[in-house]
């Protein structure tokens, strides 16, 4: 799914134009980019947390020529999934036919 694609699943959803579909997406990202420059955790319940992670300067190599470079330390964002969302991403077709497998047969009624 693109950025273009998510407005128009809120634009069709919502029920609005697409124009004002678009500035809250935008909204919304613009959010959680200010909140990590700023080193806050974006936590949502049921999807996700966001945070940054910082990363120790290092010595690489240039692939080309082999030659070494240092490598600057830097923040990297990092999104950890919520239970929530790892469980509803398994269910997919493939994934409620292996829980179903998975699930203790039921018990056949007593006759």
């Amino acid at each position: 799914m693109t950025k273009a694609d998510l407005i128009e699943e809120v634009s069709r959803v919502v029920e609005m134009t697409r124009k004002d579909s678009e500035v809250i997406v935008e909204a919304i990202f613009d959010s959680v980019v200010r909140s990590l420059r700023a080193g806050d955790k974006i936590e949502i319940r049921g999807f996700g947390s966001f945070r940054t992670r910082q990363r120790q300067p290092r010595i690489g190599r240039n692939p080309k020529t082999g030659a070494r470079v240092e490598v600057p330390p830097k923040r990297i964002p990092y999104f950890k999934p919520s239970k929530e969302l790892k469980d509803l991403v398994n269910l997919s077709k493939g994934g409620e036919a292996a829980a179903e497998a998975a699930a203790p047969p039921a018990e056949a009624p007593a006759v």
